[in-house]
C-alpha cells in the first residue's frame, strides 16, 4: 500500500524524498496544476534558502516554538540544507545580510533538479504526482477524498503526510480549507493569522500623502516598538508606504509583536527614527539653525538631507499633531526641539493587520500538542503534518523555507518509521 503526501510544496516534497529514498511507494497529490507554485513565486526576487547565522541565534527566530521545532531543525539545519542543494547541483552563496541563496538566485532550476530526482531515483520507485487533485478530507471508510476534473478519487494509504500550507496566498493553494476537516476529527487547530504582513494606519493617510508617496520605500530607518508586556523590537531596515499603511521587510520582522498588540490593545504605536545614524544632538542643532528665507522642506533637506518620502511622512504626522514649522530665526528653540524629537521618534499608530491572503506567511495551525514528537496527529494515527500548516511562525530571511523543509523531512521520517514498524 502506498504512502500519500497531500501538498506539493517544499514540505511535501521533502517528505516524499525521505520516503521514496527508503524504497516506499509514494504518491503526491496537489490541487494546483503544477508543483511548487508558491515556492516558485517566492523565489522570483531571489530564492532565499536559509540563513547563515549561528544555530543558537537562528533558532531564536522561531520564538516560543524553538523547543518543538528543535529536533527537526537539528536534523536538517542551514548547513544540511545547503549540502542538500549542492547534491542537486545547485551552488549557493551567503549574501551580505547573511541570507543564503542559489548562485543564480533562481528557484526554477532547483525545483527542476529536485523533481527529476524524485521521479527518477537511482533505485526504487519514483514519486508519482497527481495534480489538480483537491483534497476534501476523509470518507466514512477512512479513505482520502479528492475532487478532480474527472470526478471524485478515493485513496487509502499506509501513512499520510499532510503538507497543505497555511492560509496566505490562496491563489497558489494555501487557502486553509483543511482547518475544519481536521477540527472535525478532534485535532486542535489555532486560528490562522497573517504573519510577515503589512498594517493599516490609524485613520489612513491624507489623500496628498497617499497619492504622492504610496509605493515609496523608506531606506535606512530604525523601528522601535515595546508592547504592553514589555517585549521590545529595535532594528534598522527598510519598509514601504502603502495606500493603507506600511509593509516591507522591517515591518514584517516586527509583525508578530504588532499583530498581537493590536489583538490585545486595539492598536499598536511604533516609533521610527528617520535618521538612525545621526545623533539626536546633531538633529536638534540642525533643526534649530536659522533657515532665513528658505522653506522648511528646503531647510530639512539642506541641513539633514531629509527629503522624499521621509520628509513627507514627517510633515504628515506633524500636521496630525497640529505642529507648524518653526519660525525663520533662532527664537523658536522650543518648536525646533519638538520637530527634532519627531525626526528621531516619529509615532505611527497601526490598527489592523492586512488580510491574511496578502501576508507572506501565516501563524496558527495544527498545535504541536496535538501531535506526537514525530508530528503524527494523536487523534489520527498514521497521519502526519508538516510545513506552514503547523502552529509556528518566523520572519523572512530563509527561516520560513528552512523550517518547512525540516518539518517535511521530520514528518517523512515519522511516516517511514510508522510503515516499517
Amino acid at each position: 500500500m502506498r504512502v500519500v503526501i497531500v501538498g506539493a510544496g517544499p514540505a511535501g516534497l521533502m517528505a516524499a524524498e525521505v520516503l521514496s529514498q527508503a524504497g516506499q511507494t509514494v504518491e503526491v497529490f496537489d490541487a494546483m496544476p503544477s508543483v511548487g507554485r508558491k515556492f516558485l513565486l517566492a523565489g522570483i526576487g531571489g530564492l532565499n534558502l536559509t540563513h547563515g547565522e549561528a544555530a543558537p541565534r537562528f533558532m531564536t527566530r522561531y520564538a516560543q516554538r524553538q523547543a518543538e521545532l528543535g529536533p527537526a531543525m537539528a536534523d536538517f539545519d542551514a548547513q544540511a540544507l545547503q549540502a542538500w542543494a549542492h547534491g542537486l547541483g545547485i551552488e549557493t552563496f551567503v549574501g551580505s545580510s547573511g541570507r543564503v541563496f542559489p548562485k543564480d538566485m533562481k528557484a526554477a532550476p532547483l525545483l527542476r533538479a529536485w523533481l527529476h530526482r524524485l521521479r527518477h531515483p537511482d533505485q526504487g520507485p519514483g514519486v508519482v504526482f497527481h495534480m489538480r487533485h483537491r483534497w476534501q478530507g476523509w470518507n466514512a471508510q477512512g479513505e482520502l477524498v479528492f475532487d478532480t476534473p474527472q470526478g471524485q478519487v478515493l485513496k487509502r494509504a499506509r501513512a499520510t503526510v499532510l503538507a497543505l500550507g497555511g492560509g496566505s496566498w490562496a491563489r497558489l493553494g494555501s487557502d486553509g480549507a483543511w482547518v475544519p476537516w481536521l477540527q472535525a476529527q478532534g485535532v486542535d487547530v489555532a486560528p490562522l493569522q497573517p504573519s510577515n504582513c503589512g498594517f493599516d494606519m490609524a485613520g489612513g493617510w491624507s489623500s496628498h500623502l497617499r497619492e504622492r508617496q504610496a509605493g515609496q520605500a523608506f531606506k535606512h530607518v530604525s523601528l522601535h516598538f515595546t508592547d504592553a508586556r514589555g517585549r521590545q523590537f529595535d532594528r534598522k531596515g527598510e519598509f514601504v508606504l502603502t495606500e493603507h499603511g506600511v509593509e516591507g521587510s522591517l515591518i514584517y520582522a516586527a509583525s508578530a509583536l504588532i499583530r498581537d498588540e493590536i489583538a490585545a490593545q486595539g492598536s499598536a504605536t511604533v516609533h521610527l527614527d528617520l535618521l538612525p545614524d545621526v545623533a539626536a544632538s546633531t538633529v536638534m542643532a540642525a533643526v534649530a539653525h536659522p533657515r532665513g528665507a528658505r522653506s522648511w522642506s528646503s531647510h530639512l533637506k539642506s541641513r539633514l538631507d531629509l527629503g522624499g518620502v521621509k520628509a513627507a511622512l514627517l510633515q504628515e504626522v506633524a500636521h496630525q499633531q497640529g505642529l507648524k514649522p518653526p519660525g525663520q530665526n533662532a527664537q523658536h528653540a522650543q518648536e525646533a526641539q519638538v520637530w527634532g524629537q519627531l525626526i528621531k521618534r516619529l509615532p505611527l499608530t497601526l490598527t489592523a493587520a492586512r488580510p491574511l491572503d496578502e501576508a507572506i506567511s501565516s501563524a496558527g495551525g495544527v498545535g504541536f500538542e496535538a501531535m506526537t514528537p514525530e508530528f503524527m496527529l494523536r487523534a489520527l494515527p498514521g497521519v502526519f503534518c508538516a510545513g506552514e500548516m503547523l502552529d509556528w511562525e518566523a520572519p523572512t530571511g530563509g527561516y520560513l523555507l528552512n523550517a518547512c523543509m525540516a518539518t517535511g523531512r521530520w514528518a517523512g521520517l515519522g511516516a517511514l518509521k510508522r510503515v516499517l514498524g
